[in-house]
């Protein structure tokens, strides 16, 4: 143990129990650093591109989860080395900004830490490869756009956008069925989408999940779907031009903040009781009936004399409703929630077209449908399928594909897919580094091999000879001057990208090279690991 002295002349510790502790220095914690790093993208790096590999994981709980989304893989693995965990936060902050390319970027990063690590050995500084590094990743964003695509859709011409979509369902377990879903999620998306201010609201979508039914009975519903059903079994199941009371209050009566107990000793004033409390009832229907309400949402439950009475007077009701899916059947029907009873007026009123309970299979599954509402800027996605991890991994695919619609109403460029546009930034970024005299030049080479691990680890997930397919295809974008030719994953036999409409959005693709570059910048700049030993 080290004493110090500060400006003031007090003692303070340098490193307290010394010998409780590893640490690594200079190369030595560089290395360890990169294999770590290495080591999470060797695990994504076969589930890239149509032909990729599922995980399957298990929670301590014992709940299986089988995907090949790269952010979800990353963030159900249980990491512990802290370098590790910097690839695991490099692929949500993808997932949190584009939403789709999860895997890519951090087979990107893992390679670019396989190409530092060699130069490291040949003696080159750790921050001037992170330099050469930041100036290949800014020749290869401007590339990007250079060889992007201005890609012009309205409401009548959607199928830009369904090809796009296409491109990120055809890596997912859906992929049989990409057509119908792609179509779904774009026009899910036009449905929430303020085209003027090129906006989109994720929030205003909801993706429901039923197990039974199979993929292709997927459906989009213009409007609210809630797990739930009537009160009373007796209440109709259909209600046409509805208006919404939407509470969060509940059928019961009030209960004393304080502890008592009431002594009824004859019968009369059992009576007087129960009378009172009908009437307490009496008032909360007729409350909701005066104000012209054809059916009552509620947060909370109701009494069953509630209930009963209810159905008497003719007046519909579904309790138990959560939070979150009444804010957006308010947003949905244009009304408002109410916490009192005393406060309900007519213009309170959400307004639905048609609300129906729709039942599944033989079992007693029911759920509600609101749909034709006042207001239609809230759409469901509703999934079947054979069974939970299904839906799960569908649910999980469906957002990919929200978010690159999503990405192409913010800015509609695109570049090609299938490790094209990678090959190409590779090829521009090669010859780049001529211009560049200093050692950093080598560090630029190493970012245009590294670029090219996507393509490869692409063929080499296709059952294609990696390095084989990849020259040739590199050496026809060159022979042809076509930043199009990527790898034929699923064996069409042409490489032109555009014959195969296999797109990607321009965004995300220039999101995946800075985020790569910068968490690789960061782990190359560290050179000292102090960590406690284990025990």
């Amino acid at each position: 143990m080290a004493l110090a002295f500060d400006e003031y002349g007090r003692p303070f510790i340098i490193l307290r129990e010394q010998e409780q502790k590893t640490r690594l220095r200079g190369l030595d914690a560089q290395k360890a650093n990169i294999s770590a790093g290495k080591a999470v993208a060797r695990i994504l790096r076969t589930s890239l591109g149509p032909k990729g590999m599922d995980k399957m994981l298990q929670s301590p709980d014992g709940e299986v989860t089988v995907t090949n989304d790269g952010a979800t893989i990353l963030e159900q693995m249980d990491v512990d080395n802290q370098i590790a965990k910097l690839m695991v936060e490099l692929s949500q902050s993808q997932d949190y900004e584009i939403g789709d390319g999860t895997t890519g970027v951090v087979v990107l990063a893992g390679s670019l830490l396989e190409h530092a690590e060699r130069l490291l050995e040949r003696g080159i500084h750790p921050i001037r490869v992170a330099e050469g590094y930041e100036m290949a990743s800014r020749i290869a964003f401007d590339h990007l756009q250079h060889i992007s695509q201005k890609f012009e859709f309205g409401l009548d011409n959607i199928e830009p956008l369904v090809r796009t979509c296409m491109t990120t369902l055809s890596s997912k377990i859906v992929n049989r069925c990409k057509r119908d879903l792609a179509e779904i999620a774009v026009k899910a998306v036009l449905a929430v989408a303020d085209l003027e201010r090129k906006d989109v609201n994720l929030d205003l979508i909801k993706v429901e999940g039923k197990v039974g039914g199979k993929l292709e009975d997927t459906e989009l519903v213009y409007g609210i779907l809630i797990d739930k059903d009537m009160s009373h079994p007796q209440m109709p199941k259909r209600i046409e031009d509805a208006k919404i009371a939407i509470l969060t209050c509940p059928f019961e009566p009030p209960k004393p903040k304080t502890k008592h107990k009431v002594d009824i000793d004859t019968v009369e004033k059992f009576q007087t009781l129960r009378l009172q409390e009908q009437k307490y009832f009496d008032d909360m229907v007729q409350q909701c009936k005066d104000v012209g309400a054809t059916l009552v949402i509620c947060q909370w439950g109701f009494d069953d004399e509630a209930n009963h009475l209810l159905m008497h007077r003719n007046l519909p009701a579904v309790r138990w409703v959560g939070g979150v899916e009444l804010e957006l059947i308010a947003i949905a029907t244009g009304g408002r929630i109410v916490p009192r009873f005393q406060e309900l007026t007519p213009d309170k009123l959400g307004k639905a077209g048609i609300v129906r309970e729709k039942s599944f299979g033989t079992t007693k599954d029911r759920m509600l449908y609101i749909e034709h509402c006042a207001n239609s800027r809230a759409v469901t996605i509703f999934i079947r399928g054979g069974n939970k991890m299904m839906i799960e991994e569908t649910k999980r695919s469906i957002h990919d594909a929200l978010c690159v619609a999503r990405n192409l109403i913010r800015n509609n460029s695109i570049v090609y897919g299938g490790g094209s546009a990678e090959i190409s930034c590779s090829v521009a970024v090669e010859a780049a580094a001529d211009k560049y005299p200093g050692v950093e030049q080598y560090a630029i080479r190493a970012f245009a091999d590294a670029l090219d691990s996507v393509p490869m680890a692409l063929a080499e997930n296709s059952g294609l000879q990696p390095i084989e397919t990849l020259s040739a295809v590199k050496s026809q974008q060159i022979k042809e001057n076509n930043p199009h030719c990527g790898i034929d994953c699923n064996d069409v036999g042409t490489n032109d990208m555009r014959e195969q409409n296999v797109f990607e959005t321009l965004i995300g693709k220039q999101q995946q090279i800075l985020l790569a570059t910068q968490v690789v910048k960061m782990i190359l700049k560290i050179d000292d690991v102090i960590s406690p030993s284990d025990f």
